[in-house]
């Protein structure tokens, strides 16, 4: 698919500013929005919305289709009639640039309790309607991942595996029992996906009334500890007693002598696949209703992916598989039609990766921090990169643009390649920007970081890091008029408006 020249910011949702802890979906993510449209920024990228299984990933969630809760907006529960304003005091955050994962949890469920309670007690008629809609409309995924959510908190284990037989097994009448003795707990899961889905689709209409279009991240792969495998157990590579058979990572490289262990299971492609992989569809579809465009995670994956026996310390003894190629895309692509993704295609790139994103016609990615290691390796240097490609200063896995700059080795011999970029020391993150804006690239994204100016304290995760990673946030009036009005003008320049901004008529 072909996309018109244009650009935009990444951001996730947790690190915009506010008063409670964590950025969310309310006022500061319609403020990034009025924001993005004065800079002619046609793409808002984020993170997962995806309800994190543990060490706060996005990337590693408990449902590939639910949303975190975290991120609903208590403000705006107060404009509805559920909460009173009052219900918002006592949160202190001992930093504002940090999220403090534990204590936001602590205090966001307390008052999502509280705002399903009054709702339970006088339901506002217009709510009530929209909460019965969605139920009717979502009942398809949403069945599975409120039973997922109440089990997770009733047992307090995330390893199903290890919950009641009857229901680690899926037994109908042990499940049915459980609909029955917990439909209270059940609504309550329901009713807080409501309220995302919500906020989310009025803060969608809201961007995309301004021009901005959604692009959302989707991991190839699901934590075990989701209600996709256990509500799934057949399209995964499980035992019988549904532990984990084989998981996913990447073999040793020169970032690691011993490779990733992602510890992911693996699918069972046989098994989709003879579904006509509609588990997928159902995921694709799901993701088109929630974002105009998306990255598709780990990309070769479908191509081949590297297996691991579970267990394993390392991924050194893994092997190569050859994965489904085309065929869940093709399958996608008869009920949704053409697909609007981006090929997350980094890393250790073979040219049947290549030739497969080539072949279903979704854009890669080139990321300028990897164009500059030697005169010879230009793949990623802007002056290189082809239209059908999404071009980066960095990604949430990368260090900021400065700080990889002030830590980047220049070359022992020959000439430094960057010389040709980066021409004075005055404004050096503007200039790495012009280089990715000014490419050849179809889209060019920016992290916010960049657009900053930040050092690695910025840094959103540091991978192979299991501590201390998604907690940046920005803070409140850090994005000014005139980093819109620069960027607006350098997309001017460079061919990338898509609507028209004052500053620059």
């Amino acid at each position: 698919m072909r996309f018109p020249r244009s650009s935009g910011i990444l951001c996730h949702i947790t690190s915009l500013p506010s008063d409670l802890g964590i950025g969310d979906l309310g006022a500061a993510a319609y403020e990034m929005v009025d924001f993005l449209h004065a800079a002619g920024q046609s793409i808002w990228q984020i993170l997962p919305l995806s309800p994190p299984a543990y060490g706060n990933s996005p990337y590693s969630a408990y449902s590939a289709f639910g949303g975190n809760a975290l991120l609903i907006s208590l403000e705006s529960l107060v404009d509805e009639g559920l909460l009173e304003a009052s219900d918002l005091e006592g949160f202190t955050q001992s930093d504002p640039a940090c999220v403090d994962f534990g204590a936001v949890n602590e205090f966001k469920h307390a008052r999502l309790k509280l705002a399903y309670e009054r709702y339970l007690a006088k339901p506002p008629r217009e709510l009530k309607i929209a909460f019965e809609l969605f139920l009717d409309a979502n009942d398809w995924w949403l069945d599975e991942f409120s039973l997922f959510e109440v089990f997770l908190n009733k047992f307090e284990e995330s390893n199903w595996s290890k919950w009641p037989d009857p229901i680690s097994r899926r037994e109908p009448e042990a499940l049915g029992q459980a609909r029955q003795e917990m439909s209270r707990e059940i609504d309550y899961s329901r009713f807080q996906q409501f309220l995302f889905d919500r906020q989310w689709n009025q803060l969608k209409a809201y961007a995309n009334e301004r021009q901005v279009q959604l692009c959302g991240d989707m991991p190839i792969f699901v934590a075990y500890e989701s209600a996709d495998v256990w509500g799934n157990q057949d399209m995964f590579a499980l035992n019988e007693d549904g532990t984990p058979k084989l998981v996913a990572g990447v073999p040793p490289d020169y970032f690691s002598e011993t490779g990733q262990l992602w510890g992911n299971p693996q699918y069972d492609w046989d098994a989709l696949e003879n579904a006509n992989y509609a588990w997928w569809t159902a995921r694709f579809r799901r993701s088109l209703e929630q974002f105009d465009l998306l990255r598709v995670d780990h990309f070769r994956g479908f191509e081949a992916y590297w297996e691991v026996p579970y267990g394993a310390e390392t991924a050194i003894g893994g092997q190569w598989r050859t994965g489904p190629g085309a065929k869940p895309f093709r399958a996608a692509e008869k009920e949704l039609g053409e697909l609007p993704f981006i090929a997350e295609d980094l890393g250790m790139i073979t040219d049947a990766v290549h030739e497969l994103r080539e072949e279903l016609g979704f854009p890669g990615m080139r990321v300028l921090q990897f164009g500059f290691a030697t005169m010879e390796d230009d793949f990623h240097r802007p002056s290189t990169y082809p239209e059908s490609c999404v071009a980066y200063t960095g990604t949430h896995d990368n260090d900021t643009v400065m700080g990889w700059y002030h830590l980047r080795t220049p070359p022992e011999e020959g000439d430094d390649p960057l010389a040709e970029v980066v021409t004075s020391d005055h404004d050096v993150h503007w200039q790495l920007i012009d280089a990715v804006m000014s490419s050849a690239a179809e889209i060019a994204i920016v992290p916010i970081q960049d657009v900053l100016g930040l050092g690695n304290e910025a840094r959103m995760n540091l991978p192979g890091i299991a501590d201390g990673n998604w907690a940046w946030r920005l803070s409140p009036q850090a994005l000014t008029q005139e980093h819109a009005d620069r960027l607006a003008s350098l997309c001017q320049q460079r061919g990338r408006l898509t609507h028209e901004v004052p500053s620059v008529s």
